[in-house]
């Protein structure tokens, strides 16, 4: 998944807790071994994240380079 987002009309409201649950029922389905999931630091939904099992990483840094 890349640049998925819930509309702001439509936030609250249970899309964005639906959206996470059936991709990891996808990846569930495919024999994934995980999701990954990269957000900007100031995202509100990361909350959603932490509620739905989602942990932030905390042992390592990724790094952008702008060309």
């Amino acid at each position: 998944m890349n640049d998925l987002f819930v509309h702001s009309d439509y936030r609250g409201k249970g899309f964005g807790k639906a959206l996470m649950n059936r991709a990891k029922e996808y990846a569930i389905d495919k024999n994934s071994k995980r999701l990954t999931l990269e957000t900007s630091i100031d995202n509100p939904a990361q909350k959603l994240y932490e509620r739905l099992g989602w942990r932030k990483d905390t042992e390592v840094f990724h790094y952008t380079l702008e060309v």
